[in-house]
């Protein structure tokens, strides 16, 4: 069992209807059929959305995917259509609100990885595939792959993992021209999303993005690029043959596996509440990579 320690309430705004309450997201649906997403300061690890919140971690989202998606706009569109609040939305919606066309969501997660890390180097060690793709012999944890390759999942529900599938298994779930289109769309996301963090000094290992369709028009949607989607390595200390220190709540992982936290990640029970040195170098994390890659300073 896992999910959220505490489901938190949903806001109620006049003229919005709350349709979801996601791991980080909030989502509702305004008069005009539009939707209204907010990113909360939420944290979720090992399957559990975390008691402890990181303070600005969903302004950080939602700034960094709006640069991205000014960055890739000549490849693919994109659903934002607003960022303006909704009027009545309490004030901590500011930063961390989009107004988003309403797609109709392809039931995959779109993963394009160039580097073999996480459930990838699992499978590698196992078959030497991903996802199906034969790789070739003496890679390791970090390495980087011949190429980068789509190796799509399915989206499970909070608290459950995402599954990966083969290329094979979404042509049969939503038709061999979506699936071609998923993958080139996916694979030159990451090709230009890759070159421009690397001129930043970050290596962009591995990133999923979420794909709809308004009408024949296939769209970029949710997050993009950020540290809760994407696994970004400082590049002056990449070194093949052992996890690399990253851009994302990696603080968070290691304190819950620890003795110090005194949770065992296999019972049932919630994991605790964050020390405030942990949400602080987290959330110092999240900064620094928006810094780092938009070249802008936070707040």
């Amino acid at each position: 069992m896992s999910g959220f320690v505490e489901k938190p309430e949903p806001v109620q705004v006049p003229g919005l209807v709350h349709l979801h309450t996601g791991k980080v997201r909030d989502l509702y649906r305004n008069e005009a059929g539009e939707l209204v997403m907010v990113a909360s300061d939420r944290l979720s690890a090992y399957d559990w959305v975390l008691p402890s919140e990181i303070p600005d971690k969903g302004r950080v989202l939602t700034q960094l995917s709006l640069w991205w998606f000014d960055q890739l706009a000549d490849l693919v569109p994109n659903h934002v259509l607003s960022t303006k609040l909704p009027e009545g939305a309490p004030a901590s919606w500011a930063g961390r609100t989009l107004v988003c066309r309403s797609l109709d969501m392809i039931p995959v997660e779109a993963v394009a990885r160039g580097y073999l890390t996480g459930s990838g180097l699992v499978e590698y060690n196992e078959s030497r595939t991903v996802c199906g793709l034969a790789l070739p012999e003496g890679l390791e944890d970090g390495s980087e792959l011949p190429g980068p390759i789509f190796t799509p999942a399915t989206k499970a529900e909070v608290g459950e993992h995402d599954e990966n599938v083969s290329y094979e298994e979404v042509a049969r779930r939503v038709g061999a021209e979506t699936a071609a289109q998923l993958r080139q769309t996916t694979l030159a996301v990451y090709a230009r999303g890759r070159d421009i963090a690397r001129e930043r000094g970050i290596i962009l290992a591995d990133t999923k993005f979420e794909f709809g369709f308004d009408g024949e028009e296939l769209v970029l949607a949710d997050e993009v690029l950020t540290p809760d989607s994407s696994r970004f390595w400082p590049a002056d200390s990449w070194e093949p043959g052992h996890a690399q220190p990253s851009f994302d709540k990696q603080f968070v992982r290691d304190w819950l596996t620890s003795p110090a936290s005194g949770w065992d990640r296999k019972s049932e029970q919630p994991p605790p509440e964050l020390p405030a040195e942990i949400v602080e170098r987290t959330r110092a994390k999240y900064v620094e990579a928006y810094e780092k890659l938009t070249g802008v300073r936070w707040g």
